[in-house]
């Protein structure tokens, strides 16, 4: 089932307005039923005093794709938060754009996990990462669209 394409340009624009995600210069790019991708354009902000990319940049991005990897199977009340990250860090950046294509493995009812691989604008992979996600009632984004067509209820994958 694919989601609501009002759905997906809203939930982009609320993402897009929301003080952390601002803040870093991080964009929801893409999002599908599983599939995420995330993107930082680097400047001088992201760098630790040895000029490279701040290792908490790449953690942050990588959280950010398994989220939202993970979001469109919840039901519209629903919430999810990261109870668990574990990333391994392969290669520096020190300027161009972060690219985290996050993949949701497992998606569950109450947990879900998810893994993500950031590559900078070369393709060359930086980082590698996964998430166990747990499902938070009652704790959903209130969006004046729906997530879904209401043709395409009960055809839920």
């Amino acid at each position: 089932m694919d989601a609501n394409p009002a759905y997906v340009d809203a939930l982009k624009t609320v993402v897009a307005q929301s003080p952390y995600p601002s803040h870093m210069r991080m964009r929801l790019a893409n999002i599908e039923m599983d599939r995420a991708e995330v993107v930082i354009e680097l400047d001088r902000c992201h760098l630790q005093p040895y000029g490279i990319v701040h290792g908490g940049v790449v953690a942050t991005i990588i959280d950010t794709a398994t989220f939202w990897a993970a979001f469109l199977r919840l039901p519209e009340k629903e919430g999810l938060v990261n109870v668990d990250l574990k990333l391994n860090y392969l290669r520096s950046i020190v300027d161009g754009k972060l690219i985290a294509r996050g993949t949701c493995l497992r998606p569950g009812r109450s947990i879900c996990y998810s893994e993500a691989k950031v590559f900078d604008q070369d393709e060359n992979l930086i980082a590698h990462g996964t998430s166990t996600l747990m499902v938070l009632p009652d704790k959903g984004l209130q969006m004046d669209v729906p997530k879904f067509h209401p043709s395409d209820w009960g055809n839920e994958q």
